[in-house]
Parts: C-alpha cells; sequence; structure tokens
C-alpha cells in the first residue's frame, strides 16, 4: 500500500511528461478552492478524452488533491503512463518527494 503524507499540498507549478509518441505532459498548478480542472489537448481526445480526463481526476483524488489546474497535452500515452506523470507533477508541485519510488 502506498503511504502518503497526511496532506499534500500544491505550491509551485508541477510539470512532467514529454511531447514524445506514447506520452503526455502534465502541468499542475494551484486552483485556490475551485476544484479540480482539467484542459486536455490530445490528438485522440474524441476516442479517448474522456477516459483520460478520468484518470487524471482518479489519480489526484487517490492523492487527496481537491483544487487543482491541469493542463495535459497527450500524445497517445496509456494509463499508466498518465497515473506516473500526474504522480510525478504533483510531487513537484508539492516541493517534496511524496513517493517511494526506488524498489528496496
Amino acid at each position: 500500500m502506498l503511504m502518503l503524507p497526511e496532506r499534500i499540498k500544491i505550491l509551485d507549478v508541477g510539470i512532467a511528461g514529454t511531447l514524445e509518441s506514447s506520452d503526455i505532459t502534465i502541468q499542475i498548478e494551484k486552483n485556490e478552492e475551485k476544484g479540480i480542472e482539467i484542459e486536455l489537448k490530445s490528438s485522440v481526445e474524441n476516442q479517448f478524452g474522456k477516459q483520460i480526463k478520468k484518470v487524471i481526476l482518479k489519480t489526484l483524488q487517490e492523492l487527496g488533491i481537491e483544487n487543482a489546474l491541469v493542463l495535459a497535452i497527450d500524445k497517445g500515452a496509456l494509463d499508466c503512463t498518465i497515473r506516473a506523470r500526474v504522480r510525478t507533477a504533483v510531487s513537484r508541485a508539492a516541493r517534496q518527494n511524496c513517493f517511494p519510488w526506488e524498489v528496496k
């Protein structure tokens, strides 16, 4: 089970990912008391836009993030890649290593 700090707080802008094929760039920043807003740009938005937004939202909710502005630029990323990029962007935006990345 993933152990997280009690409260992850977005302090800055956090960015993760690339613009390469099969990847996604996630930029996350504060959205003071306005909930989670997701702006998606994707060449496959008509086919997979709802799923991409669902994965981003679910990952943020699992992390306890309630207010965030997210810009996602998708190049055909799989769900596992989307989750990893969201977690990394959150970690960077919170200015802390929130996750046990290495295997022990």
